[in-house]
């Protein structure tokens, strides 16, 4: 069997992250349409390039409204890498899979 470019690419860059562990906290406000997919869509990121190797906090900062200033955010939902460094702010509803990869450093 063959694989494709694009298979080859998120394998490498799978087998590249393991040798750090990633993690992420993903503040949204509640369940609307962009927080949802932004959930979704962090998570199967996570899962095919990241696998056993993140940990993702999901903060909904309707019920933790404070966090919000603590840690600078001005847009949600908001993905922040806290490791490796450098911290990153990712925002948007995750659904740019290249976007959200160089955001983490992959």
């Amino acid at each position: 069997m063959q694989m494709d470019d694009s298979t080859l690419a998120s394998k490498q860059v799978a087998e590249d992250s393991q040798k750090e562990f990633y993690v992420l906290q993903l503040y949204v406000t509640g369940a609307t349409p962009n927080s949802q997919r932004a959930i979704i869509n962090i998570k199967k990121i996570c899962e095919e390039y990241l696998p056993g190797n993140y940990s993702l906090e999901v903060i909904d900062l309707y019920q933790q409204p404070k966090l919000a200033a603590g840690e600078h955010i001005i847009a949600i939902p908001t993905l922040i890498k806290k490791k490796p460094l450098p911290i990153r702010y990712i925002i948007g509803d995750m659904s740019k899979t290249d976007y959200v990869l160089q955001g983490l450093g992959l």
